[in-house]
């Protein structure tokens, strides 16, 4: 976990997407792309950015435990109350999360939420989603339909779970892409996902 801003109140932990192989977990560019922009915005916030010890969607129990892990962590920072900002394969990790009783909000940017995942850890919290509307899977190149999503997120407000659901125009599956200089730039849209992350952001921070 690398944090970014003060732990000390609120906090928005960042899990990422992974791969069908058991590859060592990565820093990633999309979420590092969002904190870097949002930190600034907002100072009362604390940003941990999550690495998985194996960055697989088979090893959903493992990436969960560290997401758990890092939530922790924040409370023991102090963290009062905590976001979690889960990006593809991370929305499925930070559903299974928000378990914790600090997490209150639920942030999934592209997420991909199989229709086997239960989705009663949401209940009592606030479920948003985000989804690029050009997102989908091609061989060789990563996605997740927003098909996926909205039935994950209507089964969600079938359960009881309060939410919003919003489809980004013109987006595909990455927010942001790692140059060959290892810095970040930003993927179709970028600054659209920006702009509706921090809204949700805002909400977090003025609180239930």
């Amino acid at each position: 976990m690398r944090a970014t801003g003060p732990l000390a109140s609120l906090a928005v932990v960042c899990v990422n997407g992974g791969s069908s192989r058991d590859v060592p977990g990565t820093w990633s560019a999309s979420v590092e792309y969002l904190v870097r922009r949002l930190a600034p915005r907002f100072p009362a916030l604390g940003f941990a950015e999550v690495r998985y010890r194996i960055k697989s969607w088979n090893r959903l129990d493992m990436c969960t435990a560290d997401a758990v892990a890092a939530v922790e962590a924040a409370v023991g920072a102090g963290a009062r109350r905590v976001l979690l900002l889960g990006y593809s394969m991370g929305g499925a990790v930070a559903i299974r999360a928000a378990a914790h009783p600090s997490v209150d909000t639920v942030v999934g940017l592209a997420p991909w939420i199989p229709d086997r995942l239960a989705v009663q850890t949401l209940r009592g919290r606030r479920l948003a989603v985000f989804h690029g509307a050009l997102d989908r899977y091609l061989p060789g190149i990563p996605g997740v339909s927003p098909a996926n999503s909205r039935r994950g997120f209507e089964r969600a407000l079938a359960a009881g779970v309060d939410g919003s659901y919003t489809l980004i125009a013109g987006a595909v599956h990455p927010i942001a892409l790692r140059a060959p200089w290892g810095g970040v730039v930003p993927a179709a849209r970028g600054r659209r996902w920006v702009t509706l992350v921090a809204e949700e952001l805002s909400r977090f921070e003025q609180g239930p």
